[in-house]
């Protein structure tokens, strides 16, 4: 049994990103405690729990990214055997939510999937969610129990800032559309002041963009195009180009997620973007690496943020300037 801040706590891992797990684990000095996921021969997920979890506070690390479904699956079964063992509270560590990007209807007819997967979390019984950088801030507004909604954004002001040093009046912080403003204005913001430009685009269908304009100047200067995901890599090297054809020097992606789905590395390797900059809130298989990608870690942001729930602190502060 480990005691945290005299707490009974158990970290759980399953098959998405046990490295993240391993390193939340040693940021609060709890060990991850055994479990099996098992699979029958026609597919079905079978969890089983290797020692007591009565009366415990129990964090389950899984991040819903590919495979979605086989993800999402065995994150409900985890939760339905937390929850008849009595376990007294269940917090998910989920920093990719899976559906996202579905969090209304675009068209007639269409599912908002973000809200069904919120629905179906509680009702298998999570009482809290951990969560970094959704596609959609109002995602939190489909739950009814508490979300703590993490942000990468101070571990990439520490890595640019350390980059560039005495470079940062030459950049420029540049949003891939109009609805990433927001997060590219905060970095600017946290970057020394500095100004932002926005990618004009429009998408004729999922997954594929075709850039139409950029606001604001970009010539002579070093762009960070900055994002929640990349998920084909198909906007993001399309707007690179762009940028370096309105005569920036350097460009440089950095996105929380990297999902990095078909074609990506390809693209990505093949773009002028000098350098990717991601975390680990998805595992990276090796097929997945390549030089110019950099993987920043948020496990001690999210084991600070654990601690912080179980103090009853807040975490507001983890993000403020």
């Amino acid at each position: 049994m480990s005691l945290l801040l005299g707490k009974k706590v158990k970290l759980f891992t399953l098959n998405s990103n046990p490295e993240l797990a391993a390193e939340i684990s040693e940021a609060i000095g709890v060990p991850v405690s055994k479990c099996d996921v098992l699979r029958f021969a026609d597919g079905e997920v079978n969890v089983n729990i290797d020692e007591t979890v009565r009366g415990h506070h129990v964090f389950v690390v899984q991040p819903t990214n590919n495979p979605v479904n086989e993800n999402l699956m065995e994150l409900l079964i985890m939760i339905d055997a937390l929850k008849r063992a009595s376990a007294k509270t269940i917090n998910l560590i989920m920093p990719y939510y899976g559906y996202s990007r579905q969090d209304r209807k675009a068209r007639p007819r269409q599912a908002i999937s973000a809200k069904l997967v919120a629905n179906i979390l509680q009702i298998a019984g999570a009482n809290r969610i951990l969560i970094m950088d959704l596609h959609a801030a109002q995602i939190q507004g489909f739950f009814d129990i508490p979300i703590d909604h993490f942000e990468a954004l101070p571990i990439f002001v520490d890595y640019f800032k350390n980059k560039f040093q005495d470079r940062l009046d030459d950049v420029v912080v540049v949003s891939p559309d109009h609805g990433g403003v927001t997060r590219a204005r905060n970095l600017a913001k946290r970057l020394d002041e500095r100004p932002i430009a926005i990618i004009d685009k429009r998408r004729p269908e999922p997954n594929k963009a075709e850039v139409m304009n950029i606001i604001g100047s970009v010539e002579g200067k070093i762009c960070v195009i900055v994002d929640d995901m990349i998920d084909t890599a198909g906007s993001i090297c399309a707007a690179a180009k762009a940028l370096i054809d309105q005569g920036a020097t350097e460009v440089y992606a950095a996105a929380t997620h990297p999902l990095f789905s078909g074609p990506a590395i390809s693209r990505l390797v093949e773009s002028p973007i000098k350098e990717v900059v991601v975390t680990n809130t998805v595992h990276l298989n090796d097929d997945k690496k390549a030089d110019k990608i950099v993987q920043l870690s948020v496990g001690k942001l999210m084991g600070e943020g654990i601690m912080r729930i179980l103090d009853d602190r807040t975490l507001s502060a983890l993000f403020r300037e």
